[in-house]
């Protein structure tokens, strides 16, 4: 009987899919993870996606592809691929960018894997609203099998792990803060907010000094007039 060298398996780096269906599903995809980059960016906690995360020591055959997922408690370093016998670490988090071509693994494989690896939420996001209703739902692990969060009146749904209210606004997944309840942005948004704060900024400093001057010369005018009268 041959006996396996888990040290000289090979695990690679692709399994040949490419990333999302079509441009929609891929971009909102890049999205969020930039998103909650920047958002856990001064936490240890690792975001990535469409990364292949091998579960099984010794067997290159059991992995998965998490669309987008976050790792609290390990480094930050760029990875090719994620095994977690290293790690000593599963996701935290899954989200899944769903359609009506991954129907099967998203609603059924997925979720009997991801709640015996351990991983504490999964959220499914149908972007196109091609199959799901809701077109967002989050599953919390409650033992070893996953229980459905319960939506607001709103359809929002709140992840304990991120600390965010997720929620569905036309095509997109938004992400809102619990604590102030702002939306997280995009750097693009970021930057058009810092502009539209620093023409602000400009306006309002630029109406103070035409009130300063105004004062000063209604000032000046009442001295004149009060020098003329002595």
């Amino acid at each position: 009987m041959s006996v396996i060298n888990v040290s000289q398996c090979h695990y690679p780096e692709s399994d040949g899919k490419p990333m999302g269906e079509t441009d929609i599903h891929r971009d909102e995809i890049i999205r969020h993870i930039h998103l909650l980059r920047h958002y856990l960016e001064d936490q240890q906690v690792y975001v990535s996606g469409d990364l292949l995360v091998y579960y099984e020591q010794g067997n290159p055959r059991k992995f998965v592809v998490p669309d987008t997922f976050i790792v609290r408690g390990v480094s930050l370093e760029k990875r090719r691929v994620y095994k977690t016998w290293v790690e000593h670490k599963v996701p935290d988090l899954v989200i899944e960018t769903t359609s009506r071509k991954t129907r099967r693994k998203d609603t059924t494989e997925k979720p009997l894997l991801y709640a015996r690896l351990g991983i504490k939420e999964y959220f499914l996001f149908d972007c196109l609203e091609e199959y799901l209703d809701p077109p967002l739902q989050g599953y919390r692990l409650a033992g070893s099998e996953y229980e459905l969060i319960v939506p607001d009146a709103g359809g929002s749904l709140v992840s304990e792990e991120l600390g965010l209210r997720l929620r569905r606004e036309e095509c997109r997944l938004q992400f809102y803060r619990l604590d102030n309840g702002e939306r997280l942005l995009t750097a693009d948004e970021r930057a058009e907010k810092a502009n539209e704060r620093a023409e602000q900024a400009a306006e309002r400093a630029e109406r103070e000094m035409h009130a300063r001057q105004a004062a000063e010369a209604e000032l000046a005018k009442i001295r004149k007039e009060l020098k003329r009268r002595k």
